[in-house]
Formats: structure tokens, sequence, C-alpha cells
């Protein structure tokens, strides 16, 4: 499996270095860790990265409180908060230390009023999955309603009312979808993980350390890929029966390991399944050395920092 994800992301897309671990299942939704080299000097996303406040609909501000290093602002990070509107972020892109930026093609994803934030009112997401392929091609438009229909037809697969207020989801869902966070573990020194929601790859997502993806890890797990993990949940057995057949200790070792082996070997299916192909490579922006390209390709799209030939940043989703 070491060779997977130059498979699954060949050409310019170098991840060389970076390996697979060992997957972990809940549900629906299986992550396989990544381990790889860190690239210090960024500034991580929670403690580093504050939204400044929404100026108005479609309009938001991004800040890099860090002291130090330059933010990668995570693709598709969205916020919900009080006393303001609740937007996500088509793109992403690079602050300078103590440098703001204003996004004026964010989505408004729940109807409210523009206002100024203070650090207690707001948590981060990241768009489902579901939503991200129309997100991205709606880079650089302006409009807060872009992603409402969109939304909408979420909700209504999920047997939700048809509004174009994705906090019917994220909020009102919060306590199921935060489950993943607890039955999914993140490993010493992870910088990545693949996702795959029954069976199907769903999503690439590289850091560039560790600090990085621990900050990430609640927003990808929970939101990004536990949405639709949650919804193709399948039903717990009928008749409640053990998950091991062991009568003692080394019986139940044994099972154990084989269990082990069978989801290897069962994950290199999946991956050997997944589409494949060339992709297309879009600069969108650049600091020193960095550079943010836009991945486009029929199998997943997304976006990824490089410096040079080394992946530094990813995040890129099945289409």
């Amino acid at each position: 499996m070491e060779t997977a994800l130059d498979t699954l992301v060949p050409g310019p897309l170098s991840l060389a270095g970076h390996r697979l671990g060992t997957p972990q299942q809940a549900g629906a939704l299986t992550m396989v860790p990544i381990s790889g080299p860190a690239h210090p000097g960024f500034a991580p996303p929670r403690t580093g990265l504050k939204l400044s406040r929404v100026v108005g609909y479609g309009q938001v501000e991004l800040s890099n409180a860090a002291g130090s290093g330059v933010a990668i602002v995570p693709l598709h990070i969205g916020y919900i908060q009080d006393a303001a509107q609740n937007h996500a972020l088509c793109r992403s892109a690079f602050l300078a230390p103590g440098q703001r930026l204003l996004f004026e093609d964010a989505c408004c994803v729940q109807a409210g009023q523009g206002g100024y934030l203070t650090e207690r009112d707001q948590w981060f997401f990241v768009l489902p999955a579901e939503l991200r392929d129309a997100a991205l091609r709606l880079r650089g438009v302006h409009g807060y309603s872009k992603l409402w229909a969109d939304i909408a037809d979420l909700n209504v697969r999920y047997g939700l009312a048809r509004r174009g207020h994705l906090e019917q989801i994220l909020s009102r869902k919060r306590p199921v979808l935060t489950q993943f966070q607890s039955r999914l573990e993140l490993q010493p020194g992870q910088v990545g993980a693949l996702f795959f929601v029954a069976g199907r790859f769903a999503g690439l997502e590289i850091a560039p350390d560790p600090v990085y993806f621990a900050e990430m890890w609640t927003a990808l797990v929970c939101f990004a890929y536990g949405v639709a993990a949650w919804h193709a949940e399948p039903d717990p057995p009928a008749d409640g029966a053990a998950p091991y057949d062991a009568r003692s200790l080394p019986e139940l070792r044994g099972a154990l390991e084989r269990d082990r082996s069978a989801r290897l070997a069962e994950v290199a299916g999946w991956l050997a399944e997944a589409p494949a192909g060339p992709v297309d490579l879009q600069e969108e922006d650049r600091y020193v050395d960095l550079r943010l390209s836009t991945v486009t390709a029929p199998h997943l799209a997304g976006q990824i920092v490089t410096d040079g030939d080394r992946t530094v940043y990813a995040s890129l989703f099945a289409r």
C-alpha cells in the first residue's frame, strides 16, 4: 500500500515519503492514517487562523494571528458563530503573519446579520464532501446565496426540510457527527489521512505537520466526511452477535489478527478500484516559494500547496 498514494494522484503531485498506516473503521467511515515528512513554519488553523469579521453577505475577513509562520487557509473551511451569519469559503489562500484577508467570494450557509466576532463565538468545520465539488467550481464567483440550492438538495436527501441552511445538519446533528471523533483515533505524528465512505474513496487530506492536521481532525472526521458516513451508516446486526467467536485470549488475538489482515486487504482493494488518471493543475496563488494550485480530474478535485517538488498541503475529494 506504500505506492497507493502516487497511484491515486499521479504526475506532478508527488507524495513521496508519505506512507499509509493501519486502517480504522467507524460504521461506514474508514480512515487510513498517513505519516510522512513534516514541513515546519506554518501557522495551525485553529490557534493561528481567526475569522475576524463578517462584513456582509458573502464577505468574510480572516486573519493570521500567529506570531510567525504563513497560514494555509484550509480548503472549504467554514465557521459557525453567534451574532453573525455562517459562511464557508470556496477556496484556500495564503496569509502572512499578522495579515488580514477579505474573501469576497465566500458562500453564506445560513441567513443572518453581519457583525464582529469574539473567539468564544466561533467553531469551524469543513464543508461536507457532497458540497465540495460545487463549492470549488464557485470560487471567484460573487453571490452569497450561490450554494443554497445545493445545500437544500442535500438536506432533502437526508430527510430534512428543503432549506439552504447547513446548520440543519452541522448543528442539529452535531452530537451524532462528533461520535466519529472518538471512534477514530488520531495517531502520533499523523500528517494526513485517506477517507472512504461505504468502501468508496471519498478524500485525501495532507497537512504540513502533525500539529496542523490535529487541529483539522474534528472538522474533517466529523463534518467533511462524517456527514456522508452518518447517512450511509449500516444497521446494527439484528441478532446482536459478538464480533468474534473466541473462547480464550489466544483465540481472540488470532481472530483480531485475521480481522486486521482482512481489513488491510479490503482497503487495498478499494484503492485499486478507485478511479485514477491524469490531473490538471491551475496555479491560483504564490507565497515566496509556495504554490497554491487547483486540481481537477474526472475522478477527483481540490487544491494543493507545493514547495518545489514537495507536497506541503493537499485537500482532494472524490467527484
